[in-house]
């Protein structure tokens, strides 16, 4: 077997496969990795009993978990400090309510996992490993929707839901997926780098998992565990903006949501192997929705701070921030993914280009800048970026009071300029800079149509809008390819 498929995700033992002690079952497999599709059923077989037997300890992992989870009831107790959701917020479920849901929620989450864990510990039965995955993203929800009134169950469900998913699906690999996986390319047809690749995926994990963090955080207070979220620079105003009526919309914390989805961010940055682009479409698909759509949702409601609430949020806009540059890092594999579904039977070549993160300490600027690959910084959308950010902050410099229509307009220009402009970095992208030419356009015209706005804020507002507008023009660098897509790098 060849080597390389150490780094295709279905794993370490299909790597040792050709260092074992069965020689005869070692005769009966295909010695070539490029011969993988041309396998037996019953090669396939031995394949999967091989990698169960090298990741046993993860369904059995899976069951003491269970037990954990299904005694922890009856070893903490939930009713001991309950608190009650800031602000006042209303929830849909009392608190002796509240306490008993956790309660049986744990006891059958444990019971659940106990038995189809162990059910697990057999090959090929993938429904099983499943139930516990779901189990898993269950436990990550149940405190959020349940308004858990405990800090310690909060903590104990979301570390062990976490947990489950990555035993279940990340260290073991698609459940059965040796049973159907095919060879092929790494590198998408026509690209000059694998958007799937480690050093491409390594930046996002940690993005994930700084925005799980702050996320976290957030959701403490609104859930009552912290009395007063901590703020570096607008103090009580993030208390405001948490405890908004727009925050109390929701029918969960907002800010727990948002944890939520930065914890599947983080999981999912890890899965699948560096060819995952063509061997797992839905998860490329599910993937881009939580960071492209989703992301764009979350960064315009911070947006919408100022002009809806009239406060400002640090971690808010941290949050958004750590969002923003995996939306263009994150769009080159979701095309190389669709072309692949359009032209299944294209070929492509090995990646050959991406360094290994193994090389990591010896080479960290190498890594780095492959894990930015499709992103270019031509000065232009810098320049673009740097004037969104002065305009967010220019109503402060000339005085204007905020919540005003003249501060409104340049914070919501502002910030969107900023928003195109690190999007439009991502050279697939590169096509989005021309909205800025609208928003400059719109930003020069209408402080005339605003009020209590200085002439020395409008004259800001006229010169920074057509700037801005001009800088869209130029395409900028373009440093990779992209196949069939380079027709739309305009």
């Amino acid at each position: 077997m060849n080597m390389d498929m150490g780094n295709r995700g279905v794993t370490r033992p299909m790597m040792d496969k050709g260092h074992g002690h069965d020689s005869d079952q070692k005769q009966d497999m295909p010695q070539d990795g490029h011969d993988h599709d041309m396998m037996s059923p019953h090669q396939r077989m031995d394949m999967l009993r091989m990698h169960q037997m090298q990741t046993l300890w993860v369904y059995w992992l899976v069951v003491i978990l269970g037990v954990w989870v299904m005694l922890s009831p009856l070893t903490f107790d939930y009713a001991r400090g309950a608190v009650m959701p800031s602000g006042g917020r209303p929830v849909w479920l009392s608190l002796p309510d509240r306490l008993q849901a956790l309660k049986w929620s744990d006891l059958i989450s444990g019971l659940v996992l106990i038995i189809f864990g162990y059910r697990s510990l057999t090959p090929n039965r993938p429904a099983s490993v499943w139930i516990c995955c779901f189990v898993g993203i269950w436990l990550s929800m149940a405190p959020l929707i349940l308004w858990s009134p405990s800090a310690a169950a909060y903590v104990n469900d979301t570390l062990v839901g976490t947990l489950v998913i990555g035993l279940t699906i990340l260290i073991p690999g698609m459940p059965n997926m040796i049973m159907y996986m095919e060879m092929g390319p790494d590198t998408p047809p026509g690209w000059t780098y694998n958007p799937s690749s480690w050093p491409q995926r390594w930046i996002m994990i940690v993005a994930g998992f700084i925005g799980w963090m702050v996320s976290r955080y957030l959701a403490a207070f609104q859930l009552g565990y912290l009395d007063q979220p901590w703020d570096p620079f607008f103090g009580e105003s993030t208390v405001n903006v948490l405890n908004s009526a727009m925050s109390h919309a929701m029918p969960v914390s907002d800010a727990g949501l948002g944890s939520f989805a930065y914890t599947f961010e983080f999981l999912m940055g890890f899965m699948g192997s560096s060819a995952r682009w063509r061997t797992m479409p839905w998860m490329v698909t599910f993937f881009g929705i939580l960071v492209i759509p989703l992301g764009l949702v979350h960064i315009f409601l911070v947006i919408s701070q100022p002009l809806l609430v009239g406060y400002w949020c640090t971690f808010c806009i941290l949050a958004a921030v750590i969002m923003l540059p995996m939306i263009p890092l994150e769009v080159d594999e979701v095309i190389a993914m669709v072309q692949y579904m359009r032209q299944r039977m294209q070929k492509g070549e090995m990646d050959k280009r991406s360094p290994t993160l193994l090389t990591f300490p010896q080479q960290s600027g190498s890594v780095f800048l492959a894990s930015i690959w499709g992103m270019s910084f031509p000065w232009t959308l810098t320049v673009s970026m740097l004037l969104g950010i002065w305009l967010v902050f220019s109503p402060y410099v000339f005085g204007a009071a905020i919540q005003t229509p003249a501060a409104s307009l340049n914070h919501l220009c502002g910030a969107l300029i900023v928003v195109v402009s690190v999007i439009s970095m991502g050279e697939v992208l590169r096509i989005g800079r021309y909205l800025n030419v609208l928003l400059g356009l719109a930003l020069a015209i209408g402080i005339w149509f605003t009020s209590n706005a200085s002439g020395s804020l409008s004259i800001n507002c006229v010169l920074t809008g057509l700037v801005v507008a001009a800088l869209a023009i130029p395409r900028g660098q373009i440093t990779e390819h992209y196949g069939s897509w380079d027709t739309y790098v305009k």
